[in-house]
C-alpha cells in the first residue's frame, strides 16, 4: 500500500467496518459473508457498497488488492455523485494505479468530490492549482480551494491545511488574497444554497 491517501483509506475502512455491520443488521443472511453482501449489493446498483468495495481492492481487505478492479469499483460510486469514491478515483489517475496517470483526470475527479465540500480532495486541488497539475498553476485558486478545506477539518489537520494556505498567500498580492477570499466565500454561499434543508 502507498502512501497515496492513508487518512482517506482509513477513514473509508472506517466507513466499510460501519457498512458492513449495516449490512449484516439489514438482513444479510448469517451464510452471507461480509464481501457477498457488499457485493451483492453493489451489483445492484448500491453507490456506498459500490466504493465499499472499490477500498476493499484499493487495500487488499477480504480480497486480493487489485488496482484495476479498485478503480472500476469507485468509477462506479464516483459516477453515482459519491464524493469519497471521485477524491480516491482522483487519487488512482494521479498515481497512475489501475489506471494510465493522468494529472487532468486526477484534477477533475478532485472538482467533482471537492464540489460537494470534501475537505480531502478541496486540499488536493488546491496542491493541483498551486503546482499546476492537470489545471493551470493558479495561487488565487490554490488558496481558495486550501481556505475551504481548513474550513472543513480540525485539529492538526486543520494547522496543516492552514500553514499551505498561508504559504500560499505570501505567493499573490494583497489584491489576489482578497479576490481568493472572495471566491472562498463566493463558493462556501452557492454551497449551502445547494444543501437540502
Amino acid at each position: 500500500m502507498t502512501q497515496r491517501h492513508f487518512v482517506a483509506r482509513w477513514l473509508g475502512a472506517l466507513g466499510l467496518v460501519l457498512s458492513l455491520v449495516g449490512l449484516v443488521s439489514q438482513g444479510a443472511t448469517s451464510a452471507q459473508t461480509p464481501l457477498a453482501a457488499t457485493r451483492q449489493s453493489a451489483d445492484q446498483g448500491d453507490a456506498r457498497a459500490q466504493f465499499n468495495l472499490g477500498l476493499m481492492y484499493d487495500l487488499g481487505q477480504g480480497v486480493p488488492e487489485d488496482d484495476a478492479e479498485a478503480v472500476a469499483w469507485y468509477r462506479r460510486a464516483a459516477d453515482q455523485g459519491v464524493a469519497g469514491a471521485q477524491y480516491n478515483l482522483g487519487l488512482m489517475y494521479r498515481n497512475g494505479e489501475g489506471v494510465p496517470r493522468d494529472f487532468t483526470q486526477a484534477a477533475a475527479w478532485y472538482r467533482k468530490a471537492a464540489d460537494q465540500g470534501h475537505a480531502f480532495a478541496q486540499y488536493t486541488l488546491g496542491l493541483s492549482y498551486a503546482y499546476g497539475l492537470g489545471v493551470p498553476r493558479d495561487y488565487v485558486e490554490a488558496h481558495k480551494w486550501h481556505d475551504l478545506a481548513a474550513s472543513r477539518v480540525t485539529g492538526d489537520t486543520q494547522k496543516d491545511y492552514m500553514v499551505l494556505r498561508n504559504a500560499m498567500a505570501k505567493q499573490i498580492t494583497p489584491a489576489q488574497l482578497a479576490e481568493a477570499r472572495k471566491r472562498a466565500a463566493d463558493w462556501q454561499a452557492a454551497f449551502e444554497k445547494r444543501q437540502p434543508d
